[in-house]
């Protein structure tokens, strides 16, 4: 059998090498930390276990955990709350995506120092909200005026930010204008030769009125450092103000697309999308309620691109924040089995996904409840035991 080592260099490989040691002193920070990072272990782990209950074929965004679910600015400019995360996404049955998210709990309950009885009774509640939904047959959403809670709160409190705060926190001042962005921890100085090129592929899309209109002038590109799972592809973020409007600005995250590590264990038959991009994409359309503003795919230097609108500010609930709140955090537990359940159906018909009747059916079965959180308990402790092996690599400087 591969060691932790084999099998998370393997994975890695071709990734940029000084992001990448980033990357595995992120997942060094907890066992959470190295399970958000490390997707690729639980599904080839999951295609060597006993196989989970059968379920419909749907469209999953195949990395679910609390992490990745969050606020994001839709097209039609109204805040939401959804998953967020599409860069596993792929044809897959329904529990791949129930069962990852079900591991998640224990795992992160465990990272907090909350106790296992909590962590069950947070995953059963997940498990009874996911198949209420579908048995209901109706996706649901959630925005400030629907959301509640804690998740109201969030909502609101993004709905209050305003364009000055996103600049201060990232971009430099200049006699008040802004011209440049910020160089700190998180955002990296480009080599001139590649900022050249990237302010010229960008401008070039917007003069042709791709993406957008063309009245955007672009500013100043760097490297950005964001997520676990994704630390190590090309990332960019870019500064762009308007020619028109005076004083109004604009960000754009601009992310490598790669293949999904589902990919070889899916049986599925996938459909040919153009690109790994534009898989992200098409995929995140169809579960999304409302798609992020500017979504789009491109290609730059022959690789795939997801570009969209970004939202520097923090977007993702502080579970640390509520450890002591047990009640707030089942709240959102539930709400992100709604947005589960919702995306499912939401996405169902289309191109192999099981239409909203067979969902239905699905979810008033409950018997593969109990299979599914015993998995999610045995895959913490090994979960919990990869990371020990993985931290003791880490203090004896074998990931360099």
């Amino acid at each position: 059998m591969r060691s932790i080592y084999q099998r998370i260099t393997e994975f890695n490989k071709g990734r940029l090498p000084e992001i990448l040691q980033r990357k595995y002193k992120v997942m060094a920070l907890n066992v959470f930390a190295f399970y958000r990072g490390t997707c690729h272990l639980f599904y080839e782990d999951m295609s060597a276990a006993s196989p989970l209950p059968a379920s419909p074929a749907t469209w999953i965004c195949g990395d679910l955990h609390p992490e990745n679910f969050g606020s994001f600015k839709g097209d039609d400019q109204q805040e939401y709350f959804d998953l967020n995360d599409f860069d596993e996404a792929m044809l897959a049955p329904a529990l791949w995506e129930v069962a990852r998210m079900a591991t998640s709990i224990f795992v992160a309950f465990d990272s907090l120092g909350l106790k296992k009885t909590d962590a069950e009774k947070a995953v059963r509640l997940f498990l009874d909200t996911y198949s209420n939904v579908l048995v209901k047959g109706k996706s649901l959403s959630i925005d400030p005026r629907t959301a509640r809670g804690v998740v109201y709160d969030f909502l609101n409190a993004v709905k209050k930010r305003k364009q000055k705060e996103l600049l201060r926190r990232l971009a430099v001042p200049k006699k008040e204008k802004f011209v440049k962005l910020v160089i700190d921890d998180r955002h990296l100085q480009l080599d001139e030769g590649l900022k050249k090129e990237l302010v010229s592929f960008l401008s070039a899309l917007i003069g042709k009125g791709e993406v957008l209109s063309p009245d955007h002038k672009v500013l100043d590109v760097v490297f950005r450092l964001a997520g676990t799972g994704s630390l190590g592809v090309k990332r960019y973020l870019f500064l762009l103000k308007r020619t028109d409007i005076k004083g109004k600005y604009l960000f754009l995250d601009m992310k490598q697309a790669m293949p999904s590590s589902l990919k070889p264990y899916v049986t599925i038959k996938q459909p040919g999308f153009n690109s790994e991009a534009n898989r992200v994409i098409i995929i995140q359309q169809r579960m999304q309620n409302v798609a992020p503003a500017l979504l789009s795919s491109v290609i730059f230097k022959n690789e795939p691109f997801v570009l969209k609108q970004m939202q520097p500010i923090a977007d993702k609930i502080n579970f640390e924040a509520l450890k002591e709140n047990l009640d707030a955090i089942e709240k959102v537990v539930a709400d992100m089995a709604v947005l589960t359940a919702s995306a499912q159906l939401r996405s169902g018909g289309r191109q192999g996904s099981a239409i909203a009747d067979e969902l239905v059916a699905f979810g008033a079965e409950k018997q593969w409840h109990k299979p599914i959180l015993n998995y999610g308990v045995q895959y913490a402790v090994l979960a919990k035991k990869d990371y020990d092996e993985f931290a003791a690599g880490m203090a004896d400087g074998i990931y360099r």
